[in-house]
């Protein structure tokens, strides 16, 4: 079936056809219409689950650990200065591998205060331990959602669905919805694995020792060390379940799945574009438009975050003259966090393309395709080069 509605519907329609068992929620621009959303199909009968709502966003988070350490199925959602605040939780979710699926709708990080669209807050999470999947549109994000649920129960690495903000979490789009039935059939393989047991009483992730040692009945057990690197191990390899969860989902749905990245017109691309979120989908418009006047320019849309596809990408920019990354985040002091993943997945090349980081869009500032174009044409017909520091694109003083 479909329909036209906000990307927070679409959120909504895939968590509730992922038949989650516990929503926690609280309330943060510009999320809340999507646990609002929850709140109706719990009531109303549609989606048999636990609503619980909680104080903040850091009880939120302890709310879906303590479900999905019981094997329920938990999810949340939140943005900006909420999934800061759950920071202390982020970390908890991931040590203990608890597959939980928050969505991050994706909101400029105050002070100074703002409710406008930017990607600093998923970003600023990146060294957590959580799987981080970006959507561009509404038919990525209910998909994503449902996918996420397999992912994260599959690799035990709890999953961010990011979107974007106002720009998707609120306008009304198109997007299909699938049948019950066809998710249950793609979710039949995984579920959360219960830790907490009544009739197996246990502590849960109590101090650590910094060296292996047995445990009460002999048992090597791991280090706090052993834990890390298996954590890493396993996030590493969770980019093939990732590729592995769409080629299954396009097999049951019909269409494509999450992938780790989406190319555009790349194959015979001199210089490409590379971003995350609907911004990928602005870039493709005026790659078309450089097209037409005998540019061959590609875009890269990067789904992935976390894992890094960084040998994967390198592949498929090696061979470019030029590589522009527009990104609405920027790491202080240095560059953005995507034009330093760029150029790390490059290096292993030993000789890699120029790349040229920009930035824009942050606080929900105006991003104008004219703009676009301009900043693009530019960079391909001029000598490419490593520009460093980034260039701010739009700024008025």
């Amino acid at each position: 079936m479909n329909i036209i509605d906000s990307g927070n519907t679409a959120a909504a329609i895939g968590v509730k056809l992922a038949r989650a068992q516990v929503i926690a929620a609280y309330p943060i621009t510009p999320q809340t219409p999507l646990t609002e959303k929850l709140s109706k199909f719990v009531e109303s009968g549609e989606l048999d689950a636990q609503y619980i709502p909680v104080e903040s966003e850091h009880s939120a988070l302890a709310v879906c650990i303590g479900a999905s350490s019981t094997g329920a199925r938990a999810f949340t959602a939140t943005s900006s200065n909420g999934l800061l605040y759950m920071h202390e939780q982020v970390h908890w979710a991931a040590g203990a591998r608890l597959p939980i699926v928050m969505c991050v709708v994706n909101r400029a990080v105050g002070a100074p205060w703002s409710i406008w669209n930017d990607h600093q807050d998923s970003m600023s999470q990146r060294d957590t331990g959580w799987i981080q999947i970006h959507a561009a549109d509404h038919q990525q994000i209910i998909d994503t959602v449902i996918q996420a649920f397999r992912i994260a129960e599959t690799v035990k690495i709890p999953v961010m669905v990011c979107y974007d903000g106002y720009l998707l979490s609120h306008t009304h789009t198109p997007f299909e919805i699938p049948e019950q039935q066809q998710v249950d059939k793609f979710l039949s393989s995984c579920s959360p694995s219960p830790l907490l047991e009544p009739s197996n009483p246990m502590n849960l992730n109590t101090v650590t020792m910094p060296h292996a040692r047995p445990d009460t009945d002999g048992n090597r057990m791991p280090s706090y060390f052993e834990i890390r690197k298996n954590l890493q191990e396993d996030m590493i390899r969770a980019a093939e379940d990732i590729e592995a969860s769409g080629k299954e989902f396009e097999k049951i749905f019909g269409r494509k799945g999450v992938s780790l990245f989406e190319p555009y017109l790349c194959n015979d691309a001199d210089y490409i574009a590379v971003s995350v979120g609907s911004l990928s989908r602005r870039l493709m418009v005026v790659a078309d438009m450089l097209r037409e006047a005998g540019i061959a320019i590609g875009v890269l849309e990067i789904r992935a975050f976390r894992p890094f596809p960084s040998e994967r990408l390198a592949g498929i920019l090696a061979n470019a003259k030029g590589i522009a990354v527009f990104e609405k985040a920027i790491s202080y002091g240095h560059e953005g966090p995507l034009a330093s993943e760029i150029k790390a997945a490059l290096q292993k090349l030993g000789s890699s393309p120029a790349v040229s980081g920009f930035i824009l869009g942050l606080g929900g500032k105006t991003i104008k395709t004219e703009q676009l174009h301009n900043v693009l044409k530019d960079f391909c017909v001029k000598p490419p080069c490593r520009d460093f520091p980034p260039k701010w694109i739009g700024s008025e003083m």
